[in-house]
């Protein structure tokens, strides 16, 4: 038996996983006729029959069932050997960018951050601060190495390391509203009331609507700060992180309005990085920085 080369492996798989030659050709950027020989050649080398070609679409044979499974192992462990190449050729990177969300306690997240790039004085922090969807769209169009922010944590692009979570509560000013303040207030009492708003710093992604009240007039700040002044001169109301206006509910210069209606969230702030590609050695340093420290934050 001949030995086989990565791409047939990869051809086979392709086939095996999409049903047809052309689907795995269009997903591979090859051409039908080149992943049609290259499957054809793997079985007549492996001596296998691992594809029915009986019907309109093609499918697995037990038999490339068994050997697929060892397949997807081989071309994952040569995936994770093609990262570490990429890695290893980078040397030690001078400049590292990292995302920090709108809803990330500043003390907490610039002191870890400080603390790391304290000992490290050849490497240049970029630091930014974008709202609501910017961190994502940034770390997926490659414009950072890191963020902390929160993650849709099913997505498998990502891997994440839980650092705290952050309430978030809806909140208005005494006065500012006619009648009297209750955890049974509806969206439909709310409605004619401004609604301050984060804007969104994504540029391209479709911005989620996080709390909005269809219908209600809202007013648009860029960030939390100005979002809490807003809501303390009684010109709007929203949802804020409880940690920014702990003190303020706590002397009655705001009131919570958290109920049944306005549930407010819990906000899993994590350490975010793209899964599978290469990261440089001190990006992966500052990655188990962040995994140490985490349990302690």
């Amino acid at each position: 038996m001949q030995k086989f080369t990565i791409t047939e492996l990869m051809c086979f798989d392709a086939v095996a996983d999409e049903g047809s030659f052309q689907a795995a050709a269009v997903k591979l950027h090859r051409t039908h006729p080149s992943v049609f020989a290259a499957v054809g050649k793997l079985e007549r080398q492996a001596g296998l029959r691992l594809l029915d070609r009986t019907s309109y679409r093609v499918t697995v044979t037990d038999i490339g069932r068994s050997f697929q499974r060892q397949t997807k192992k081989l071309l994952r462990n040569l995936d994770a050997l093609n990262t570490l190449t990429a890695q290893l050729a980078m040397g030690e990177e001078t400049d590292i960018r990292v995302v920090i969300g709108d809803l990330c306690p500043l003390p907490e997240t610039l002191g870890l951050l400080n603390q790391f790039f304290d000992n490290c004085p050849n490497t240049r922090l970029h630091l930014h601060f974008e709202s609501i969807s910017g961190p994502w769209e940034r770390l997926f169009d490659g414009e950072a190495d890191l963020i902390l922010h929160h993650v849709n944590k099913s997505d498998q692009r990502l891997e994440f390391i839980d650092l705290y979570p952050v309430q978030v509560v809806p909140v208005v000013a005494p006065g500012f509203l006619p009648f009297p303040v209750s955890d049974s207030l509806t969206p439909d009492q709310m409605q004619g009331f401004v609604q301050c708003i984060i804007r969104d710093s994504a540029r391209h992604t479709e911005p989620p609507n996080y709390f909005l009240i269809e219908g209600a007039h809202s007013c648009t700040v860029a960030d939390q700060l100005m979002k809490k002044q807003i809501i303390l001169q009684g010109m709007g109301w929203g949802h804020m992180p409880r940690f920014l206006v702990e003190s303020e509910l706590a002397s009655g210069q705001l009131l919570s309005i958290q109920g049944r209606h306005f549930p407010g969230v819990v906000a899993d702030i994590v350490a975010a990085r793209r899964r599978g590609i290469p990261h440089g050695p001190m990006a992966n340093r500052l990655w188990r920085f962040i995994d140490e420290q985490a349990a302690g934050m």
